[in-house]
């Protein structure tokens, strides 16, 4: 509050000359005194509250807050578990994408598929669901005919038997006859390679064959294909020439519209200029054999 201002004022006595005109002459009205101009004082800001004063930090301790969350952010300090972490991610997340583009690819083949295609397609995918089925009973049988059996050990010499004519059979050793087919691949301009009888035996493979023979070589399970500098192929190291005849031992109605699927391998080889034949059998013979080899470097492990 600004104090009072006092104003000291002295008598001061008129000379008798000034008295004596004075009062001849009507008395001049006093002039009103100036009225002491008052300052407005800025209005008080309201004090905050106990609650306010505790939320709202001060100025200093608000920038040092925000530099130490600065200085926590960044630059980023991973440890060594959570840069396995990101890559293990990254990694799923890449594998998922390729994943979701490859499906969607197939999908986009499927979709331009004729009808009949398509049947074909799904007649396929239900007579290996029926093969892996029967598999699967056929192995279950054998378990509880060695479970249930009074004479186990002439039963399990019968299974070792039965064994080991199938795996003569996958193995190259045993002459294979039942129902197949015939696939014969002419190539008069000389355009079929290595890697086109090499996806030709892999279809078969994936269709259910079970004993394979490209004219005079038995297919086995480390069988290879080179192609040659002056033209031809050879399997196993034996030159194959011109028609590639397959003789296969399978489900001819799965074997069949495994080759003649859209862009599959006789659409492949016709599109090389080559000709597929496929003739169904009731019977056919793969009398083709190999010499085994015993293994250089594998050994049995032990359990």
């Amino acid at each position: 509050m600004s104090e009072p201002t006092l104003r000291l004022t002295k008598a001061i006595e008129p000379a008798p000359e000034a008295v004596s005109e004075a009062k001849g002459k009507p008395e001049p009205e006093p002039e009103p005194e100036p009225e002491p101009e008052t300052v407005a004082e800025p209005e008080a800001e309201p004090e905050p509250t106990v609650e306010e004063a505790a939320e709202q930090p001060s100025g200093p301790d608000r920038n040092a807050g925000r530099q130490r969350l600065k200085a926590a952010l960044w630059p980023p300090r991973l440890s060594r578990g959570q840069l396995v972490v990101a890559l293990l991610l990254f990694s799923l997340g890449l594998a998922l994408a390729i994943q979701v583009r490859s499906t969607n690819d197939h999908h986009s083949q499927l979709r331009g598929a004729r009808q009949e295609d398509l049947v074909r397609i799904l007649d396929e995918l239900d007579s290996r669901q029926q093969r892996l089925q029967q598999e699967k009973t056929e192995l279950e049988q054998s378990l509880a005919k060695l479970e249930n059996s009074s004479n186990q050990a002439k039963e399990a010499q019968e299974q070792t038997r039965k064994k080991m004519t199938e795996l003569g059979v996958l193995a190259g050793t045993v002459k294979a006859t039942g129902p197949g087919i015939v696939l014969t691949v002419d190539d008069p301009q000389g355009q079929v390679k290595a890697d086109m009888l090499l996806d030709t035996l892999q279809e078969l493979r994936a269709a259910g064959a079970e004993a394979i023979q490209i004219n005079d070589v038995r297919v086995v399970v480390n069988t290879y294909f080179t192609d040659q500098s002056g033209g031809g192929v050879q399997i196993d190291g034996k030159k194959v020439s011109q028609p590639y005849r397959f003789t296969v031992v399978g489900n001819p109605q799965d074997l069949t519209p495994a080759l003649n699927i859209p862009g599959g391998v006789v659409r492949t080889l016709e599109n090389n200029q080559a000709r597929a034949t496929i003739a169904q059998q009731q019977k056919v013979v793969v009398d083709a054999l190999v010499d085994p080899k015993s293994p250089q470097y594998a050994k049995p492990a032990s359990k």
